[in-house]
């Protein structure tokens, strides 16, 4: 009796303090039925599926309650900068706090993120980013030699995704935390196996809905990856990157302790190597789906290779790939699905593209949500759900960049690296990357479908808002060093 009576206290409690009306001047406001929780359920479950069914009942704006919190969601990519350029009203990193807090357990109090910023432009771009692709193409073409002896003839299979994944993982822990010379000497293997348990826990860590055991195994799992990663970027000698190195200097000068240092290093891991191996699986699945994008690429890659002695792409000048630039950015289209968010620290009045005004409140959320708008929305695409390699080229080849909705050309027709003063500074070496491992797969290895008739996996809903999408279950293909004689 005592129970329910305290409940039902909570329950009037929690609406008295969540509950709101709008006002003429906000975006529409849908509450859910359930008092505080509100839509939190669904939003988490199925954020596309749950945000395009918002979309259709109330439009390209609109605020819904969610654990609590008052998120107001913006659907018009001709909109988008009146939320990427503020700076003033809208805030980004308090939310990044509120992550970094629950999935890292992570505080930085002293921390400067322009500072932080502007050391990785240094270390990513320019010549440095030269240096960096030199060091991960030699790291993945040993890791692929080692994982397929070249004097081997029969096939070998194996899951796609686990394979795109593990590789460039490994790879990119190589490259950036922790090279040949490392004091700690860890396998990558056993940091990825780590890892692995540890990105499959990541959104529930993020959302706050661990199950006890998986509490248990996720703060294990961190622990371990913690220690495993104590010694990357200590020293100049420590066979890290330039970058971490200089990082880890950045974050002794700001007074952070070594332990809270581990955990800033994992917090980078998962930032660095979380979404180029999905990336490269989405692209390498669809390639082996559509026979006529798979050709189209290789023909494009053959053309190249004819030119050059080498098994691996020439890093040392620009690139002209614009058939397989076209079809990573149709792969990015359908899979990147990063939610932008900010909040609003002082009240604001939203100007939209149309002329519409709304007032956002101060401590509420502000989202865009690209992969529905622009990177689905059949105004913009026909077909959208269709992979179509050639999306992005004109019938003369070149690149095609004008896509329009509502009759107005497109500033953002897709949002995959983010957008304004926080776009993704490694966009370029994740590009770079994910081309030299098509290409070094497709130019050296025969590869087809274990199940010729195999489609894509399905997506795995609850990874909507965290970068790259990753699928549910794999699909099984098969591989062999090609015979060049």
């Amino acid at each position: 009796m005592i129970c329910t009576i305290l409940l039902l206290v909570l329950v009037l409690l929690s609406f008295i303090l969540t509950h709101r009306t709008r006002s003429k001047s906000e975006p529409p406001l849908d509450r859910g039925l359930i008092p505080w929780l509100g839509h939190a359920l669904e939003f988490g479950k199925d954020a596309s599926k749950f945000l395009n069914r918002m979309k259709k009942k109330h439009g390209n704006i609109f605020t819904v309650r969610a654990a609590g919190r008052y998120v107001t969601v913006l659907l018009d990519p001709h909109s988008y900068d009146a939320v990427i350029n503020d700076s003033d009203s809208l805030d980004f990193t308090r939310y990044a706090q509120v992550l970094m807090e629950r999935i890292f357990n992570l505080r930085l109090p002293h921390h400067q993120p322009g500072v932080a910023k502007a050391l990785m432009k240094r270390h990513f771009l320019g010549m440095n980013l030269a240096t960096l692709n030199s060091t991960m193409c030699r790291h993945l073409q040993s890791l692929l030699k080692a994982d397929m002896p070249q004097n081997r003839k029969d096939w070998k299979e194996e899951g796609l995704f686990d394979f795109s994944y593990s590789l460039l993982f490994k790879a990119g822990y190589l490259t950036l935390f922790g090279g040949e010379q490392n004091n700690n000497s860890t396998d990558p293997s056993s940091i990825y196996e780590e890892y692995k348990k540890f990105d499959g826990l990541l959104t529930k860590m993020a959302r706050g809905t661990l199950k006890p055991e998986e509490k248990k195994t996720a703060l294990s799992v961190r622990k371990r990856l913690w220690e495993l990663l104590a010694p990357a970027g200590l020293t100049e000698g420590s066979g890290s990157s330039p970058w971490l190195h200089d990082y880890r200097r950045l974050l002794q000068e700001e007074g952070t302790d070594e332990e809270t240092q581990r955990r800033a290093v994992l917090m980078q891991l998962w930032a660095s190597q979380g979404n180029v191996g999905p990336a490269a699986f989405w692209l390498l699945g669809y390639l082996l789906t559509n026979p006529e994008a798979l050709m189209a690429v290789k023909r494009e890659f053959s053309q190249i290779s004819q030119m050059e002695t080498s098994e691996t792409l020439p890093m040392d000048r620009p690139m002209n790939t614009p058939v397989f630039d076209s079809a990573l950015e149709e792969t990015l289209r359908l899979t990147a699905a990063p939610f932008i968010t900010r909040e609003v620290v002082q009240e604001k009045t939203l100007h939209m593209a149309d002329g519409q005004e709304y007032r956002l409140r101060k401590g509420d959320r502000v989202c865009l949500f690209p992969f529905v708008s622009p990177q689905t929305d059949p105004e913009i695409y026909q077909e959208p759900q269709k992979y179509k390699y050639d999306r992005f080229l004109n019938e003369d080849g070149s690149v095609k960049k004008d896509f329009y909705k509502a009759g107005r050309r497109l500033k953002y027709y897709t949002m995959p690296w983010g957008a304004g003063t926080n776009g993704c500074v490694g966009k370029q070496f994740a590009i770079n990357t994910i081309r030299q491992f098509v290409y070094m797969v497709l130019t050296n290895y025969d590869l087809e479908l274990c199940d010729p008739n195999a489609q894509m996996p399905e997506i795995n809903a609850s990874r909507y808002g965290f970068g790259m999408l990753q699928p549910e279950g794999d699909l099984l293909f098969r591989y062999k060093p090609r015979n060049t004689h």
